[in-house]
């Protein structure tokens, strides 16, 4: 990957700011955006209120027109600038992902990577095909259909994978023709919104089809009610995506959900021990476990299963947690101290309900120890709540119906991973799961802009993004009949 070392992202431009088609004061006030790691305060951004989202809304709304008649070339040759843009300035990007999100130097690095890739890809795809020829249902009259974009699309997204999970519903949404009113989490504000105005704006994208409004709740349910904005497309929790959809749906509008996840790992007995472990382990340690596609729970058959817990037991014990900037660290800080007493609370539960703590269970203020937690089982918190933390939660199973009735005995169904000696038997049991994304022989944390990205029941509402979702997701259909001339009818 190519990097540039300057100021593109220059905190005197934005500073108290947010992107309101061009960087502007919000009525909503100002916040900082801290380093998790050492509470410094790296700057601060501009908080959108309702008053912001309406006139961010009414602004896109008059912008959107002549985006979408933009040739499709012209479109990718903006969408393919800001790609490069992200790219050349890798390095300086790289350290603010880091600092701001409490990201390692590696996650940091597959953000810019994985963004680029889906920006490319929205690119691709808005030189794809729009319309199809249908059927003739009368002899003079033809009927074509065609994709629209919807017009406004409200893209709400949270802290974890800020630049990733906000830029590819914000790419997409572009290539088709839609304009953008984006709220990032003003906890990443930098990372997940100031980067992506910055490159568009560098691009060439007309001012007033992106807009860019760091907010909170409020902000959110603004842009759920605002008649300006036809769409959200939201990434979050459960209960928030079960807000965000009660709201919108209110008022008819499609919404987009890509909620949390309690992601499953099944182990069968004839796996090589050591490759799942460290499955396992990367599943469930990775960016300290704060993943959707996190691996909520290792399910081992039992006869392994004490191989195995030992093994990831080892593997956390050598994964230190501490300031990513120091670069000898594999686990950043925990988003904020709530959420680590959230962590802390669940492990507790689970060590008083009989689950043996393996390693870790503890912190050093935000800092959570790597932890596994063996015979966990249902009733336990443990079992069934999505944890947002670095914990390894082992349940063993007799058969492989077994593994397949615990998997499917969750509420969330995002993704699921099997690891079997038998390509067979690995998919046997993975077409069995109620989930949106399978990985054979593979550990549940996995993502790219060529897949239909999406989950079932509380992991969100059956909707996609990525890949072919992109047409489906973020436009719709117009039924167009023609006839020569008209004619007269009976009445």
């Amino acid at each position: 990957m190519n990097t540039q070392a300057h100021n593109f992202i220059a905190v005197e431009q934005w500073q108290g700011k947010a992107f309101l088609g061009d960087w502007s004061a919000t009525c909503g006030g100002v916040t900082d955006v801290n380093n998790p790691a050492t509470c410094a305060v790296l700057g601060s951004v501009g908080i959108g209120n309702a008053t912001d989202i309406a006139e961010a809304a009414q602004q896109a709304r008059l912008a959107q027109p002549a985006w979408a008649a933009r040739l499709p070339l012209e479109r990718a040759a903006i969408l393919n600038k800001a790609a490069d843009l992200l790219e050349r300035n890798a390095e300086e990007l790289i350290g603010w992902i880091m600092r701001e999100s409490g990201s390692i130097q590696p996650k940091a690095a597959i953000e810019i990577e994985h963004g680029a890739g889906f920006v490319r890809h929205a690119a691709a795809v808005a030189l794809e095909p729009n319309g199809i020829l249908l059927p003739s249902m009368e002899a003079d009259r033809s009927n074509t259909a065609k994709r629209v974009p919807h017009g406004v699309v409200g893209v709400i997204s949270p802290f974890n994978f800020p630049l990733v999970l906000s830029i590819r519903a914000i790419a997409a949404a572009l290539a088709v023709g839609n304009a953008v009113v984006h709220k990032p989490d003003p906890r990443t504000a930098v990372s997940g919104g100031i980067i992506i105005a910055r490159i568009f704006e560098d691009a060439g994208l007309p001012s007033g089809v992106l807009q860019v409004v760091p907010g909170g709740a409020d902000a959110g349910e603004a842009m759920c009610a605002d008649p300006n904005i036809a769409m959200i497309s939201f990434t979050g929790s459960a209960a928030g995506g079960s807000k965000v959809g009660e709201v919108a749906g209110r008022h008819l509008k499609k919404v987009q959900l890509e909620l949390g996840g309690k992601n499953s790992l099944i182990v069968l007995d004839d796996a090589d021990l050591d490759i799942a472990a460290s499955n396992a382990a990367w599943g469930s340690f990775l960016h300290q476990g704060q993943i959707c596609m996190s691996t909520g729970l290792v399910l081992v058959q039992k006869s392994i299963a004490e191989g195995l817990a030992n093994r990831i037991a080892e593997k956390a014990r050598h994964l230190p947690a501490g300031d990513p900037s120091t670069g000898r660290v594999a686990l950043g800080p925990i988003i904020s101290d709530a959420q680590v007493a959230k962590i802390q609370s669940i492990v507790d539960d689970a060590v008083a309900a009989g689950s043996r703590l393996l390693a870790g269970g503890g912190h050093d203020g935000r800092y959570y120890q790597a932890t596994v937690l063996a015979d966990v089982k249902p009733g336990m918190l443990a079992f069934g709540e999505e944890i947002f933390g670095p914990v390894a939660c082992l349940v063993s199973f007799e058969t492989d119906d077994e593994a397949v009735e615990l998997a499917n005995r969750l509420d969330y169904g995002l993704a699921a991973g099997v690891i079997s000696g038998s390509l067979a038997r690995a998919r046997a049991v993975g077409e069995r799961l109620n989930v949106g994304q399978l990985h054979i022989n593979d550990q549940t944390v996995n993502g790219g802009p060529f897949a239909p990205f999406g989950g079932r029941g509380r992991s969100g509402n059956g909707s996609r993004i990525g890949g072919p979702a992109i047409w489906e997701e973020f436009t719709q259909w117009v039924w167009t009949s023609e006839k020569p001339q008209a004619t007269p009818y009976p009445f």
